[in-house]
């Protein structure tokens, strides 16, 4: 493989801003795997945000890259995954395409297909474009790449703040997560948050039914498991929140040893082994890491007795896409009051329309 620009590359990143910009360019922010292709010829890689390459477990999106690409290029973009009725995103099966077992890869490839969308041009054939600027990359993306599918679109862009504005809120319903802005004369460069990200910011009561320790600290918290009850009255594990300074850390730690399940309290728990038999949503079921295998899921249950209030910007499904954030502890709510009806649901929206521009 020669081409002007050559892996590893590190994608162009965005920092998080309150409103979204005038006088930019726009596009949805979409949720899946960061991406950059390298295409020459027959050959191609794919490698991760973390320049790792992923190129094997998406062997539908190599085809596609052969087929729908220039022969010499290297775009930017993100590998998505829809719902079975191709009406939103579908993170959790993207998550599933990560298996050491090529069989399944293969299987996988074939019932739940990802695609490819492009949102940025750094080479094409012998030229290097990350030296332009984004308003021509954009313009030679445009003309470069078809991006109408089936395995290769091309992101929206506008230049219209309104239709920014309605894109933040419509294609949320489609699981997209904001909206992201990029200055007309931004160059590309790696590594760097030089764009814009803007991400729909909510909050929710959730109980605190354990934690784990820190991997520095065994007597320190390195992250509180949060729940919600479900319509069936069960508690779900629904994510995580973990930013706290050291020493606060280690006082959460004292602080809730006396909710520590013991006894009668942890043969009740809702997230103990036969829990899981049963199949309600548990910490290990709910967060098995793919990326890394030998990752400890273990925690320390507590007597779900505890509220917090925490910001987050989605879900995913019946859990919060990303970690979120601590606003405050909630002594005045009873925990059985902390469900999923509190949650604002988006109003839904077809992906079909957004991939079709």
């Amino acid at each position: 493989m020669e081409l002007p620009v050559m892996p590893p590359v590190r994608p162009m990143l965005a920092k998080a801003v309150p409103d979204i910009p005038p006088g930019q360019h726009y596009e949805p922010k979409w949720d899946g795997f960061r991406a950059i292709v390298y295409r020459d010829g027959g050959e191609v890689e794919i490698g991760s945000r973390n320049t790792k390459p992923i190129t094997r477990y998406f062997p539908e999106v190599v085809a596609a890259v052969l087929r729908e690409l220039p022969d010499r290029c290297v775009v930017d973009g993100e590998i998505v995954i829809a719902t079975p009725d191709a009406a939103a995103l579908d993170f959790e099966a993207l998550l599933q395409r990560i298996h050491p077992a090529e069989s399944r890869v293969r299987l996988l490839a074939q019932r739940t297909p990802a695609v490819l969308v492009a949102f940025d041009l750094l080479a094409l054939d012998d030229e290097d474009c990350t030296v332009l600027p984004y308003a021509e990359r954009r313009a030679r993306l445009e003309a470069a790449v078809p991006g109408t599918g089936p395995g290769v679109y091309r992101t929206p862009m506008t230049t219209d703040l309104t239709e920014a504005q309605r894109w933040f809120e419509a294609f949320e319903g489609a699981g997209l997560d904001g909206v992201v802005a990029k200055r007309a004369d931004l160059t590309y460069q790696p590594d760097k948050r030089v764009m814009s990200k803007i991400k729909h910011e909510r909050t929710a009561d959730c109980v605190v039914a354990g934690y784990r320790t820190h991997k520095t600290d065994d007597h320190a918290v390195g992250s509180l498991l949060l729940g919600l009850y479900d319509d069936a009255g069960h508690l779900a594990s629904v994510g995580v929140t973990s930013s706290f300074p050291m020493a606060r850390r280690r006082e959460l730690f004292d602080d809730l040893q006396p909710l520590v399940a013991t006894g009668a309290d942890l043969d009740a728990h809702p997230w103990t082994e036969a829990a899981q038999a049963s199949g309600s949503r548990t910490p290990r079921e709910a967060e098995g890491s793919r990326w890394n295998a030998g990752k400890d899921l273990s925690f320390t249950p507590l007597r779900p007795e505890r509220v917090v209030e925490v910001r987050y910007d989605h879900m995913e499904g019946p859990r919060f896409r990303h970690t979120t954030q601590l606003v405050r502890w909630r002594p005045d709510r009873d925990p059985t009051s902390c469900t999923y009806a509190q949650l604002e649901t988006p109003v839904g929206f077809d992906l079909a329309q957004v991939l079709a521009g």
